[in-house]
């Protein structure tokens, strides 16, 4: 099983977190946080997102790639520039040919912390305790992208992260596996 890059997509900061599996253990291999500068113009902020997600795709090389899928927002504008950061993430896991899942933060909640209405608060925590961590995850950001990464381990079916074209939980985008 390889591994797994979780991204909590976000036009002033995108988190990621990536993953595997050894055993019955998950084990941390890289977290962080993209920060476009807030003073960029929003195209070029969608560029940093972009090279920052390609730089991490291109130096981990996982073997699936978790998006936290939209949310209803009462803000239209804000949700639409959420969007166009979730299509950036998309579109740079397409680009390098990654097979890609989607989850909504409900589902996310449900499979880290049991409860679809847990706090960034109670993620953090248990994201922490998952990956067996001596302190908690510096960034929200990036224990959100923890947390998705996990919920895909969680939804998918043992010993395949990208030979199923789709789980049960997840909803997979792109080409079916196989398919030409």
């Amino acid at each position: 099983m390889g591994a797994i890059l979780g991204i909590d997509p976000g036009i002033t900061c995108t988190g990621y977190g990536l993953i595997e599996k050894a055993g019955d253990r998950l084990i941390l291999l890289a977290a962080g946080e993209v920060r476009p500068l807030r003073s960029d113009p929003f195209p070029f902020r969608l560029k940093a997102i972009f090279d920052g997600l390609n730089a991490i795709l291109a130096s981990h090389a996982p073997a699936v790639v978790a998006v936290e899928d939209t949310f209803l927002a009462r803000n239209f504008p804000a949700a639409l520039k959420l969007g166009q950061a979730r299509g950036v993430a998309l579109l740079t896991a397409a680009m390098h040919d990654l097979p890609v899942f989607e989850y909504s933060p409900t589902q996310t909640k449900m499979a880290v912390v049991g409860y679809g209405r847990a706090s960034k608060e109670q993620i953090g925590r248990m994201v922490g305790r998952l990956l067996h961590l001596s302190r908690p995850v510096a960034s929200e950001h990036a224990a959100d992208a923890l947390a998705i990464a996990i919920c895909h381990l969680h939804s998918t079916p043992a010993r395949s992260t990208s030979a199923h074209p789709a789980n049960t939980m997840g909803t997979r985008v792109g080409k079916q596996a196989g398919a030409q």
